[in-house]
């Protein structure tokens, strides 16, 4: 399981609360009470944009769900997931950075994404953010 994940490291113990990724942008809902300030997101942005930069590998594996969570991957809260699921993984053994269950497609390599960066911070519901970000 990564030791520290991506919103952990700078928000505290957040939850995921739902995504949409396309081509052109990402929007990702998560468990937070209060909007962020401008140096939280310019510290999610320059993480993201450093694990961009090492070039990890993307390697995706199915596997039953009960197996996917035991190993530590994490999905969306409340989401109901069948007997088999995608598990996308970034980074290697030693160094994986994220490991969560999901529908793809991604890429193979962190390298070829491109510039992070977010382009809106906004309430979704209650008690939940979102985030709205581009690649450049």
């Amino acid at each position: 399981q990564p030791e520290e994940r991506f919103g952990h490291r700078i928000l505290g113990n957040i939850e995921q609360r739902g995504s949409n990724i396309t081509a052109e942008r990402l929007r990702f809902g998560f468990s937070f009470d209060r909007k962020l300030t401008s140096d939280e997101i310019k510290k999610i942005e320059n993480l993201v944009n450093e694990k961009i930069e090492q070039g990890l590998a993307v390697c995706c594996e199915e596997m039953a769900t009960d197996k996917a969570f035991g190993q530590g991957a994490t999905g969306v809260f409340g989401a109901k997931y069948g007997e088999r699921v995608k598990v996308y993984t970034i980074g290697g053994k030693e160094d994986v950075c994220s490991q969560e269950i999901c529908a793809g497609p991604h890429v193979a390599n962190t390298a070829d994404l491109g510039k992070f960066k977010i382009i809106k911070e906004e309430a979704s519901s209650l008690g939940v953010r979102r985030i709205k970000a581009i690649l450049q």
